[in-house]
């Protein structure tokens, strides 16, 4: 029994030390930590279980047999994370660059597979540079087994992707499956085809972090949720994160206790909105005074600004937020936020999480770019998110919401659940010029000037509107936090299903 127990210790010295200590140097060299560090930081102390330490790949091929490293390139386990169970993969770049086997890739389904059972949530932290082209298409198969599970896991259970080094070719596809990604500003990176395949065929010359870093993917792509400057900062963050969502679909988010009254007065909101309709505010500013401690983790904040998503508490409640940010194309929505902003709807629809709206938007935005990329089905996809979504709704219309945009923003025609206006809230088809140089054309200007006026006061204010039950209230902005939080106390035993369905067919 000793003889036993001593090898068994060594096999997990051996295991530990994974692809070897001057591969170890390399990474913490290149600023970045190991597998194993990576879940010492992220995971709660001392809570982290690993599975399959000893598992190794079955490849005899080019001499592979030769050369096996115990875990086959990902430390695979369960953790807490703020006190909550986890399941956790760690891909590893010292041991064959990270590299995706069948053993490796089935590591990673046995936790997909096991959190799918447990109803919780998967983090995995991605560092390889691929298939492992030693195996072949079994790689490639061990690909299709993680995609398929991510697909099914996809609704069901929380799925957070940090790229923590390279993500490439078919790599990519399992992060872009799960709910956010994180990224690490100038060390990881993720593309279909690298800059040598991009040369080869386009001719074009781009680096690996013009192609595919944290930048271009949280500005330009929008891949990306979020990037941080470094490991640790991403994994806090990651933490961070989790603590605003549920374990799965069957559970309501986590409540967290406040000492920040709900009935706090709020008296920087009475003087926000501008004298001049066509001067821009910032919109964050509401959002950060309506939330609890001015606690307000936003998602892809550096793409499609002119809509602001995010994650907060509101009265303990977790929430997700949607706004329009007049300071940006003064709030207009337009292809990529309207991607941008579905895409998060469904995700708090799919996990119980009630969504505050909060609406200033002119329209969609007019022009051939938009038009002929598609902004019609685009557009159609946050109506469609909203529409779908039975999960607690309210919004709150601070200034202007004009024609579709108006519809598409959670509208009480769309289910909205409470709708709440500030008495500078604007509700019309269109702007007062516009619709009176439409109503009235052919007249002069000064009938122009006057008809505009009178537009402007039957239909520039919130109360025509509230005439026909199209919003609950007409609430003075100091009181919104106090609004807000009263409705969402109400509305935490909504109970609504939509038609039994296959599924819909969303205009993707």
């Amino acid at each position: 029994m000793r003889d036993i127990v001593k090898e068994l210790k060594q096999k997990k010295e051996r295991a530990r030390i994974s692809g070897g200590l001057k591969r170890q140097e390399a990474q913490h060299a290149k600023g970045k930590l190991t597998a194993r560090e990576r879940i010492e930081v992220l995971a709660d102390k001392d809570s982290f279980v690993e599975y399959d330490m000893f598992v190794e790949h079955r490849s005899t091929d080019f001499g592979m047999e030769k050369n096996k490293i115990p875990g086959d390139g990902v430390v695979t386990g369960n953790c807490k994370i703020n006190g909550r169970p986890v399941l956790i993969y760690s891909q590893d770049f010292t041991a064959y660059g990270g590299s995706l086997s069948e053993a490796h890739a089935e590591k990673i389904c046995k936790i997909l597979d096991q959190a799918m059972k447990l109803g919780i949530p998967v983090v995995g932290l991605n560092d390889s540079g691929g298939a492992r082209i030693q195996e072949g298409v079994a790689s490639l198969g061990g690909y299709a087994e993680v995609f398929q599970r991510n697909v099914l896991a996809s609704g069901f259970i929380p799925q957070i992707s940090v790229i923590m080094g390279p993500s490439a070719g078919g790599a990519v596809y399992s992060p872009a499956i799960t709910d956010f990604i994180l990224m690490v500003r100038d060390s990881s990176y993720m593309f279909v085809t690298g800059p040598d395949v991009v040369k080869t065929v386009t001719h074009e010359t781009v680096t690996a972090e013009e192609l595919g870093g944290a930048t271009t993917h949280t500005k330009k792509s929008g891949v990306a949720d979020l990037a941080f400057d470094d490991d640790i900062t991403v994994l806090e963050q990651t933490r961070r994160l989790l603590d605003f969502l549920p374990l799965s679909n069957k559970e309501k988010p986590p409540f967290r206790i406040t000492k920040d009254p709900i009935n706090r007065k709020s008296v920087n909101l009475d003087t926000l909105i501008p004298e001049n309709a066509n001067n821009p505010y910032n919109m964050k500013e509401l959002i950060t005074t309506i939330v609890d401690e001015d606690d307000f983790f936003e998602l892809q904040p550096d793409y499609a600004q002119n809509i602001i998503i995010g994650f907060a508490t509101v009265a303990g409640y977790s929430v997700g937020i949607v706004a329009n940010q007049p300071m940006v194309l003064a709030g207009c929505l337009d292809i990529d936020s309207s991607r941008k902003a579905a895409r998060f709807v469904r995700f708090c629809d799919c996990f119980n999480i009630p969504i505050i709206t909060c609406v200033d938007v002119p329209g969609f935005l007019p022009g051939t770019a938009q038009e002929y990329n598609g902004i019609i089905k685009h557009g159609a996809k946050l109506l469609y998110a909203y529409a779908e979504a039975t999960v607690p709704k309210i919004t709150l219309i601070t200034r202007k919401a004009y024609g579709g945009a108006y519809d598409v923003m959670a509208s009480k025609h769309l289910r909205g659940d409470i709708n709440y206006a500030w008495p500078s809230a604007e509700i019309a088809v269109m702007g007062a010029k516009g619709a009176v140089e439409i109503i009235f054309r052919g007249s002069t200007d000064k009938e122009i000037e006057k008809q505009t006026q009178e537009y402007q006061d039957k239909f520039a204010n919130p109360f025509v509107a509230a005439s026909r039950g199209y919003l609950d209230d007409i609430i003075t902005p100091h009181n919104t936090r106090e609004k807000i939080s009263l409705a969402l106390e109400l509305l935490k035993s909504k109970k609504l299903t939509n038609p039994k369905k296959k599924h819909g067919n969303i205009p993707l």
